[in-house]
């Protein structure tokens, strides 16, 4: 009895152990279930996403397998409202920044209702509207002239890919206090109920898209949806799911980064742990110019932007610079209390 109960001692104490070496272990070894059994089935579906737009450096002309991208890099991620045969127009505009080897983010909002220069039509006009003019091409080229900053890459994606995209995730937690009804008769009608634990993409959907409060509030929400759907994404019993994810964005997703890119930078946040996401929206003060209402950006705001994008570009920048910035121009990286 005695022996048993050592033996049944020991074998406690290797299983603790073991999970406990587990747990700790949990970033490399997610990593490298991602880099043996994940990562080349999703460069082959990756490849149907793969839409260069402009020379970019020569990225795009370069057939060797790429290297991981370590130093700081910015993206446009738009998203758009596109319906069947509609033209579409880019709800959703986020000048972001990633520092892959610190795992940081940071997301530069940009209201759809920004009075801007639109690139290539030679006058000025909502910036969503240039999307519906001429693409992803005049919409970089006219963020980049707003922010006066060059973007490296970019990734679209329509509601219908992020509604599919969060149900195959199981659904998002979203920090939703009291129901959100939007009854405009001149808008789409719903009610989100307050205080549910998990939400599906329909109502992820309508919780970015709600706007009977305001432009700058439904930015922000933009910011916590996306922050809620990378910590859904980053569990480590969501990597099988991934080449799904995939399938289900399909042509719904669309990006100049190429495939081997992608999944090198996943495989590197796998490993350095969940991203720590910093948000920014660019106020501005509603006009009427001809009749039709706008947003028109306050100058100390577009500086602020640019100060905090010049300083995440920063190859040598420390957390604390970053993090001093932060704190000095009123950013944040609390996904749950984005207030400007």
């Amino acid at each position: 009895m005695a022996r048993k109960r050592k033996i049944a001692i020991g074998a406690a104490i290797a299983l603790v152990v073991v999970a406990g070496s587990l747990f700790l272990l949990r970033k490399p070894i997610s990593a490298l279930m991602f880099d043996w059994f994940v990562a080349g089935s999703i460069e082959d579906q990756l490849a149907q996403t793969y839409q260069p737009v402009r020379q970019i450096g020569g990225e795009q002309e370069a057939t060797e397998a790429l290297p991981v991208l370590t130093e700081p890099f910015s993206m446009l991620l738009v998203g758009s409202d596109q319906r069947d045969n509609e033209t579409a127009r880019s709800d959703t505009l986020i000048y972001a920044v990633m520092r892959p080897l610190e795992s940081k983010v940071l997301l530069i909002s940009i209201p759809r209702d920004t009075y801007t220069e639109i690139i290539g039509k030679d006058k000025k006009d909502k910036i969503n509207h240039a999307f519906a003019f001429g693409g992803i091409k005049m919409t970089m080229d006219t963020v980049e002239n707003l922010m006066d900053e060059k973007l490296q890459y970019y990734a679209t994606i329509n509601f219908q890919g992020l509604i599919d995209s969060v149900d195959a995730l199981g659904g998002i937690k979203l920090p939703i206090e009291e129901d959100i009804v939007n009854k405009d008769p001149n808008h789409e009608q719903f009610t989100i109920k307050g205080g549910k634990p998990i939400y599906s993409g329909q109502e992820a959907l309508y919780y970015v898209r709600y706007r009977e409060d305001s432009d700058f509030r439904r930015t922000k929400r933009q910011q916590i949806f996306l922050q809620a759907l990378a910590d859904q994404a980053i569990q480590l019993n969501q990597i099988e799911k991934i080449p799904q994810l995939l399938d289900i964005m399909g042509t719904n997703f669309k990006t100049d980064m190429r495939p081997q890119t992608i999944t090198g930078l996943a495989s590197q946040i796998l490993r350095t742990g969940k991203p720590e996401v910093t948000s920014f929206t660019i106020a501005g003060d509603g006009e009427y110019v001809d009749g039709v209402y706008y947003e028109v950006p306050r100058e100390s705001e577009i500086k602020e932007a640019r100060d905090l994008i010049d300083e995440w570009m920063k190859s040598d920048a420390s957390d604390s610079d970053i993090n001093n910035r932060d704190s000095a121009d009123g950013a944040t990286d609390t996904a749950g209390s984005l207030i400007h």
